[in-house]
Parts: structure tokens; sequence; C-alpha cells
């Protein structure tokens, strides 16, 4: 019966059950996440337009269309519907609180010259800014740089554009977003540009947490937040040493609110709940 079972999405079309443990199977193998059972109307939703536009017919089709060799746009176009991108400017403000103070700290002892900040799961840009303003409010001009990554080459074409609807600009505090975003007129009447020199400071880069390239780092502070949620243990661990390997002694590593890294890796010291510094 679960084989032949199907289930209806939102834009009238259906998965068998087969096919969808196929599409999970694709997806946990690209990005090491592995989507529940439950997901099922999630998936319907965000691929069914996608099948219209290739004129495809059903999943079990366009699974076979994205195992074609010559379908790798297509893969990566499926990868980039079924990831989350969840992000705000300033997001959970008491992370860029620790971060100004531990930026502070730094330029006092004379160790502020060449900070480098990785944003590592950065969807559409909004966590990566949020981090130059900061380090730019801090640190001036000063050497120091942001790299950006993730699974999504989607996401990350829209974050290098640095362009941003009002709604979003309006979370930027109304001091930086006077100094760092630019407001569009005319046909961008709407829109607010990042600042040049902020946005020539932070690199973009796709990066595969369960399969990170080896020159990466070494970084001072990295922000991978609200991202673990998604991998079970296993797949944390593996990606917590992971970046481990890429900070540099004493960085810190800043995890979403409700993450814990209890369980996950040893030898971290807490400095507040969520930020962890390396030894």
């Amino acid at each position: 019966m679960a084989e032949t079972a199907v289930l209806q999405g939102r834009a009238g079309t259906s998965i068998t059950a087969a096919d969808f443990d196929r599409l999970r199977r694709f997806f946990e193998a690209a990005s090491g996440i592995r989507l529940a059972d439950h997901k099922r109307e999630l998936v319907c939703g965000r691929l069914a337009k996608r099948l219209r536009e290739r004129g495809v017919d059903g999943y079990g089709a366009y699974l076979r269309l994205i195992e074609l060799p010559a379908e790798t746009a297509e893969r990566q176009m499926a990868i980039d519907l079924l990831t989350t991108n969840e992000t705000h400017f300033f997001r959970e403000p008491r992370h860029f609180e620790v971060l100004r103070a531990e930026l502070a700290e730094r330029l006092a002892r004379g160790q502020s010259s060449g900070i480098r900040v990785w944003s590592a799961a950065c969807s559409t840009g909004e966590e990566p800014y949020s981090l130059a303003m900061t380090l730019d409010e801090v640190l001036g001009r000063r050497p120091w740089r942001v790299f950006a990554s993730d699974l999504s080459q989607r996401v990350l074409a829209d974050a290098r554009r640095g362009v941003f609807s009002a709604q979003r600009a309006a979370e930027v505090p109304r001091p930086m977003a006077l100094k760092y975003l630019l407001e569009g007129t005319q046909e961008y009447a709407g829109t607010f540009l990042v600042d040049a020199e902020v946005r020539q400071r932070v690199d973009f880069a796709q990066v595969n947490l369960m399969a990170m390239p080896a020159g990466l780092g070494p970084f001072d502070v990295v922000f991978l937040r609200n991202v673990l949620i998604y991998f079970d243990v296993a797949a944390k661990r593996r990606i917590v040493q992971a970046v481990l390997q890429r900070m540099a002694p004493g960085g810190l590593l800043f995890v979403g609110h409700s993450e814990s890294l209890n369980g996950v890796v040893d030898g971290l010291r807490t400095v507040v709940p969520t930020v962890y510094r390396k030894p």
C-alpha cells in the first residue's frame, strides 16, 4: 500500500511514496539532509511548478530527468528548490553584541588585523552583510574579510547582488541603514543596495557542509546558525568537527538559538548560550 499511496500537493501534483523516497535519497546525497515523511507536501509545493516548466509528467519522470548525466544544471535547480532559506538582517541581536565585544577586545589587544569571519549558511546574504556592517563599525578600514557560503546557487546569486526590499532593509538598525544602505530610485524604488565598500569585503561561494573544501580557513569567527537543526546527530558531529578544523585557536563559533552543541562535540568553552570558544 505504501508504495502506491499518493499525496496531493498544493499545486495539484501528486507524488507516490516510492518517488518521494527517491527524491529524499537524492537530496540527502547532495546535502546530507534527510527530508522527514511530513515534508512530502513541501516537496510537492516546491517542485510542482518546475515540473510544469520542464513539461515533465510526474515526479518519476522528473527523477529520471535529473539522473541524466547532462542535466547538471537541473539537478542544482532541484537542490535549490528543496533547500530552506529563512534569514533576516541582524537575526538574534545578542550574537552581534557578543561579536562587537570580541572585536573590540581584539582591537584593544592589537590583534584586529586580518580578521576573517565565515557565514556558513548565508542564504540570500542578510547574515554576511550584517556581519560586514558590524566589522566595519568596529574595525573600520583595517584588513578584514567575510566569507559567505551556501549550498544553493540561486540564493548565492541573490546575495551577491546586495539588493534588498524595503521590508528587509527595515530590519537594519536605523543608524547603520543610513550609513550602509543606498535607497533605490526610479525603476529601483522600494529597494536598497548595500554599500559598495562593504560588498567588496564579502566573498561568496557554494559550499556543501558535508563535503567542505580543504583550503577553507582559518577563520576567527564562524556563524553556523539555524542549519544544524536539519541534520541528524552523526552529521552534526561531522560538520562541527570540520568547521572547528577550519577555525583559528581561540575563535568563536555561533549556533542558532534553538541549537546546542551538547553531545555533539567536546572541548569547547561556552561564552554565552549558543556561543562557543575553540581552545
